[in-house]
């Protein structure tokens, strides 16, 4: 009697195991086949080529800048041209995703060195969007509220990881992939921009990016040596 019910336990451990497999196959699989993210844009041709991708995640902000309304300004000033409007909503929703991205990090990481990283995100990412914020009040310019449907696909393919692989993943495709999108896509902006005013929020924004991105690369770099070595 109790060897079959040590048989039967058995059984039913090996489907669990089989099942978390599974999952960590799938987050793993997504994340290696995700498309650009779409920032990755910035260094190319128009933002605005893509349409729907400001309407993904952005629900009725997206509809309203498709219209042009959120663009236009009071008063005697000139109205916000469409493409700027399509740069800070790519600006904006890349700000909440490295905000989401760094709460998940905090949330699942046991690492001090990638908690560390992850809090300076949320902190640096929320101060650039209030900025951003502050900015289209003034233009009369509604923001998206939300991320793209990609970054929240990759944030959802990261809450299925787990320890070193979480760890690695998100330093990779956050730390390393959305801040090379982020340059890019700000650079961009310093060159193609309309307005002045979100030029030299850009030119602001873009060394502490920068410095980010640094740190996420000598990370990256950190743990793959200490991976070999452990070999």
């Amino acid at each position: 009697m109790f060897i079959s019910l040590e048989k039967s336990a058995a059984r039913s451990v090996r489907p669990a195991r089989a099942f978390s497999g599974a999952l960590l196959a799938a987050a793993l699989l997504t994340l290696s086949l995700a498309p650009p993210l779409a920032c990755a844009q910035g260094a190319g041709g128009s933002s605005t080529d893509r349409g729907a991708g400001n309407t993904g995640s952005a629900g009725s902000s997206g509809s309203g800048l498709a219209a042009g309304a959120p663009g236009v300004m009071s008063g005697t000033r000139a109205a916000t041209s469409r493409e700027d409007i399509t740069l800070m909503s790519d600006l904006a929703q890349i700000n909440i995703s490295e905000i989401d991205s760094g709460r998940l990090a905090l949330d699942k990481s046991r690492n001090p060195e990638v908690r560390k990283f992850a809090q300076q995100m949320v902190d640096a990412h929320t101060a650039a969007l209030d900025d951003l914020k502050t900015l289209a009040q003034t233009k009369s310019v509604t923001l998206p509220e939300e991320t793209d449907l990609q970054h929240k696909t990759l944030t959802t393919a990261l809450r299925l990881l787990s320890g070193d692989t979480f760890d690695s993943q998100y330093i990779k495709r956050v730390g390393v992939g959305d801040h090379e999108r982020t340059v890019a896509l700000l650079q961009k902006i310093q060159k193609t921009a309309k307005d002045a005013d979100l030029k030299i929020l850009a030119a602001k924004t873009l060394p502490t990016v920068q410095s980010h991105l640094l740190m996420a690369r000598q990370m990256s770099t950190t743990a793959g040596a200490g991976k070999a070595d452990s070999r």
